[in-house]
């Protein structure tokens, strides 16, 4: 069977990447040409687009970009014409891939066409369930909430849990010890606050130097960064100096290691509160980006903690709010006792609505069952 398979940021490619793993287990014939990060091309027999060439963040990150975006349609078309694959599956990046599903139906293939990790059209343009309902073959949801949502307007959504709980048990075992990971990166003994400020380079630039106003109040810990793989490391050589180290390719020991942590809104949430990390989310968008996603977004919150909770468990600091005395005194409440423990059994109460672990298994079989039905 001919896999085309494509994801548009770091996360998506984790998650994929261990999907794959599982489709090769029941599909000893699989073949993989692939949109991914460096997880995804390991699984690959081919990588088409790399995602260094292909995220682009926010509004103006994609009207910046709108020749390469428009070229890489074209070039995702072409390639698809050429490949002719039996199976197409999209993860998140509905911007793109709602587009190239489309063409695929557009072209009257036979190829089966999934969607994993559905678009959040929960939170906004919800008439897309109408659009991703009639461009797929079937759809698997990652968030509790999804299948109720895609129910209510009379669609079937299969729910197989989030696969971040499947990324961490594979990673878990390779977590280096406190020391060795302290020595290894030249880290002293101080407590550590993990620094998540995303994986783009338009995220980075626009939140990790907000982040790191909090420096200097806090003296008795050490700050690490979270280095994101998919940009050039040189990116972040203004932001390293003795009380601020920058670790790439190793999120997950970081917060293994931390005490609390910064961290943007998005995967990372989730990541850092399953790591039982008490965490302030900052989120930055631009004030034009900003006041566009509040006429449009119908959520009551940013992250994916408490929208999966239903309540302010973490706190936001959203544009405006995003700012030192905000930030320190925020990091102060979540460094007290009380607030850690109440965190803490938030957190608990998270994992388990998150399904237990498996989703990148059930996710593979559901898709092997519905193609031996072709």
């Amino acid at each position: 069977m001919k896999y085309y398979i494509i994801a548009g940021e770091a996360s998506g490619d984790m998650h994929a990447a261990n999907m794959m793993k599982q489709l090769k287990l029941r599909d000893k014939d699989a073949y993989f040409r692939v949109w991914g990060g460096d997880r995804m091309s390991e699984e690959a027999q081919e990588l088409a687009k790399h995602i260094r060439e292909t995220s682009f963040m926010g509004v103006f990150g994609v009207l910046w970009n709108l020749r390469t975006i428009k070229r890489n349609f074209r070039f995702c078309e072409e390639d698809i014409l050429n490949f002719k694959p039996d199976v197409l599956i999209l993860i998140d990046n509905s911007g793109f891939n709602l587009r190239i599903a489309k063409f695929v139906r557009n072209q009257g293939f036979e190829t089966r066409i999934f969607y994993y990790i559905l678009p959040q059209a929960w939170a906004w343009k919800r008439k897309r369930v109408h659009t991703i309902q009639g461009l797929t073959d079937r759809r698997f949801a990652i968030l509790p909430f999804e299948q109720d949502f895609y129910n209510s307007y009379g669609y079937k959504v299969d729910y197989v849990g989030h696969p971040i709980l499947d990324s961490m048990a594979q990673r878990r075992p390779e977590l280096s010890a406190s020391s060795a990971f302290r020595s290894q990166f030249d880290l002293s003994e101080k407590p550590i606050i993990a620094l998540l400020p995303g994986s783009r380079k338009r995220e980075i630039l626009t939140k990790l130097p907000k982040m790191l106003q909090v420096v200097r109040h806090f003296p008795d810990y050490q700050f690490v960064v979270a280095g994101s793989e998919t940009v050039d490391e040189r990116l972040y050589d203004q932001f390293t100096n003795d009380t601020v180290k920058v670790v790439f390719g190793r999120t997950y020991d970081i917060l293994n290691n931390a005490t609390a942590a910064l961290v943007t809104s998005g995967t990372a949430t989730l990541e850092t509160a399953l790591f039982k990390v008490p965490q302030v989310v900052c989120y930055k968008p631009g004030f034009v980006t900003y006041h566009l996603l509040k006429r449009i977004i119908s959520i009551k919150y940013i992250c994916m903690v408490n929208l999966i909770l239903d309540r302010m468990s973490v706190q936001e600091l959203i544009e405006g709010d995003l700012n030192e005395t905000r930030m320190v005194n925020e990091l102060n409440t979540v460094l007290q006792p009380e607030t850690r423990d109440r965190m803490l059994k938030d957190y608990d109460e998270l994992e388990a609505k998150l399904g237990g672990g498996g989703a990148s298994e059930k996710v593979a079989e559901l898709m092997i069952e519905d193609l031996s039905r072709k």
